[in-house]
């Protein structure tokens, strides 16, 4: 297969045309026949885009292996969604009736999962691990230490890590 430049929506638009389909079929092989399988095919296509309006130089020698890789990653990311909307609805209806929130909270808790998802998402497991050690179970940095196998300072280092990585994701917002 030949190289094919994405200098033009015309190219992009070519390999949606010859691809799409393979693609969405890959994609509900991968989720079991899922519904999801068109959206994040979809998705994949417009990271195709947004790649294409930074790095105007790119070159694709197989199309479908670069599809495969931003698919896949795509399909990473809706995994773990889903797993961290199954973890909480599990916790959610483990709780008396009383204290049951409504709808909205429900849907307001689950994108501020969704945005620190995102946060920590570019952070190592360690220092994922740490940082919701802290703020979620309200662990010391020394009972992190010791769950984690590492020092005191260590800790600090990913804490500082972790809670750069928010500043500077909410700044960019």
């Amino acid at each position: 297969m030949s190289a094919v430049p994405l200098v033009s929506d015309r190219d992009v638009a070519a390999i949606y045309v010859d691809h799409h389909s393979w693609l969405v079929s890959w994609l509900r092989r991968k989720l079991g026949g899922a519904d999801q399988a068109t959206d994040l095919a979809q998705d994949t296509f417009v990271r195709i885009l947004a790649v294409q309006e930074t790095r105007r130089e790119l070159t694709l020698q197989e199309p479908r292996a670069y599809l495969t890789t931003i698919a896949h990653r795509l399909l990473i990311n809706h995994v773990k969604r889903v797993s961290l909307e199954q973890a909480y609805l599990d916790v959610l209806s483990q709780m008396p009736e009383p204290e049951t929130m409504s709808a909205e909270t429900r849907m307001l808790i689950l994108e501020t999962l969704h945005e620190i998802d995102a946060m920590l998402d570019g952070l190592g497991s360690k220092v994922r691990e740490a940082f919701l050690l802290s703020q979620l179970e309200g662990l010391t940095y020394a009972e992190i230490a010791a769950r984690l196998g590492v020092t005191d300072r260590t800790v600090k280092r990913y804490m500082a890590a972790a809670f750069e990585q928010c500043i500077l994701l909410v700044a960019a917002e």
